[in-house]
This record gives C-alpha cells, structure tokens and sequence, in this order.
C-alpha cells in the first residue's frame, strides 16, 4: 500500500466533509487504493473493503486502536485496545457460494460494497417517502464505537467476530428488516427445491431457516464483513455488544487529525511565512520542533 502524504490527506478530508457515510468510506477506500477507479472500489467484497481500511489506518495513525464503549446495562464508559491485524481477514472465497437447507438449494455471492451503497439508499427513500420526505439519504453509522479520548484503558474483554451482516442475516426488524431482504434479492443467484425454482421476484420469500444459513454461509466467507464487539464490563459484569464501523473510526481520527494539521499550519506560517505547501512537506518531526521553537520563543 502506497502511503498516502498530508496533502492528499487533507484533499480526502475536505471532500468528506460534505459527505454522508457511504461516501466517505469510498473516500478512505480510495486513499487506501489510490491505483483503483471508483468502479473497481464498489464492485469489492465488504470484508474485502473492511480489509484495506484496516490496513491504510494501520499505515497512518498505527496497528492499535483505543476504542470507547458505555455499557449498556449501567452506562459504564469502558475503554480498551485492539489490534488491526486481529480485525483484518479478508474473504475466505471469492466465487458463489451454495447452501442446503429444509431441501432447498441456494447459489449466492458476497455482498459487494456497492450492493450495501444501493440498499441504504433504497431503504432511505422509502422511509422519505413514508415521512412525506422528498428524497434519499444515507445513515450515518452513529451509535457505533469509537476512538477513545486518551489512552486509559478499562478492565474488561473485546472479543471480535462477525455480526451476521450477510444477505440473509437474522431477524430484524422495520427498516433493518427492509434491507436484509433488499440485500438477500441482490445477492442471490438462484434458488431451488424439489427441482423448482424460485422466480427471481421472489427470492425475499425464502424461509427464514435458510435465510440464517445463507447468513452464516456468507459470516464464514467474509468474516470481516461485520465486527462485532462484545465486551464485559468491569463494574457489572454485565456484556455489551456494539459493532465496529472501521470507516467511521478512521474518518473520526483522519478529522481530528485534519483540524490539529491545519492549526499547525496556520501557527507555522504566522511565524515563518511559509507556505502551505512548504509546511506540509516537512516531515511530522521537524514540524514539531519548529512549534516547540515558536512556544519557546
């Protein structure tokens, strides 16, 4: 993976900020692999994306995260490390996949990012249209675990694994029920009993029990597709489960990031005169000194 400078960065970092989430992973992803067109970046397994990501934070901000999560039952913010490299698989299989299940015989394939771009557009519109909105819009990942403030670190335990995020994942409900079927839809291929198949329209009909096998199938697949946390806490005990958005870490890191850069920048050249341009092309370690020179004088 090439290293991508500050100043490109920074250009990645402006241009999220008019973005909903969905555009600002594809901008991350395009950091990561500034070689691929935006076509190529869509038309990847979601692990596979979830993958790159891990490695480009890897390359910018190290292979530690310091992740923050309030528990649940009590509301204790418990704080602890992860390693990207335990994070980090990319999918197992690349082809269709089969399953049997209750006699039926399904064909399908990973969900792509492009297939979750379109589902959350999709399920967005018509909760718009449901409110009497006038358009789409895209969700933005809150609620999901993010960068702790400092490095303390809570007693307790994260465990990773995937959360079922697969075309046919458990039970859901209103709009995450929506999406699983639109999800299932895209990403079957064919499906079959007694030598009967399912007409393409009504592949949202199969059975619930097959639905969770293709979901599993696909969690075997892709693992990190979807990682989920779960996480005892100290004081009560008690486990909470929260999954970890790596597009909306980093982009919360590469924002707080941007802002300390720019201040850097704007104190650096009040004091020097120097351009943007020649402030960034200094290293992180000369650029430090030269502060430390600025407070110090």
């Amino acid at each position: 993976m090439a290293i991508t400078g500050p100043a490109e960065l920074l250009a990645t970092w402006e241009a999220g900020l008019a973005q909903p989430a969905p555009g600002r992973a594809l901008l991350l992803h395009r950091a990561a692999r500034p070689e691929a067109d935006d076509g190529e970046l869509l038309s990847v397994a979601v692990g596979e994306r979830e993958a790159d990501l891990f490695a480009l934070r890897r390359a910018l901000f190290g292979e530690r995260l310091q992740v923050r999560i309030d528990c649940v039952p009590c509301g204790e913010a418990m704080e602890f490390d992860l390693s990207t490299d335990e994070l980090a698989a990319r999918p197992r299989e690349q082809g269709p996949l089969r399953v049997e299940e209750d006699g039926w015989a399904v064909e399908f394939r990973l969900p792509t990012v492009a297939d979750l771009t379109a589902v959350a557009h999709e399920v967005a519109a018509r909760g718009a249209v449901s409110r009497g909105g006038t358009g789409p819009g895209a969700p933005d990942g809150t609620g999901a675990p993010g960068p702790a403030e400092g490095s303390g670190t809570a007693e307790g335990s994260g465990t990773a694994g995937g959360s079922g995020s697969g075309p046919g994942s458990g039970a859901a409900a209103g709009p995450a029920l929506k999406a699983r079927r639109l999800l299932l839809a895209r990403c079957v291929v064919a499906a079959s009993r007694a030598g009967r198949a399912l007409p393409a329209g009504r592949l949202q009909e199969l059975p619930e029990s097959v639905q969770r096998r293709i979901a599993e199938a696909a969690e075997e697949a892709d693992p990190a597709a979807a990682v989920t946390l779960n996480v005892a806490c100290p004081e009560c005990g008690e486990a909470t489960k929260a999954e970890l958005d790596i597009a909306s870490y980093l982009w919360t890191e590469l924002d707080s990031w941007a802002r300390d850069l720019l201040l850097d920048v704007h104190l650096l050249a009040g004091a020097y005169g120097w351009s943007e341009r020649e402030i960034l092309a200094l290293s992180p370690l000369r650029r430090r000194y030269y502060l430390e020179l600025c407070a110090d004088a």
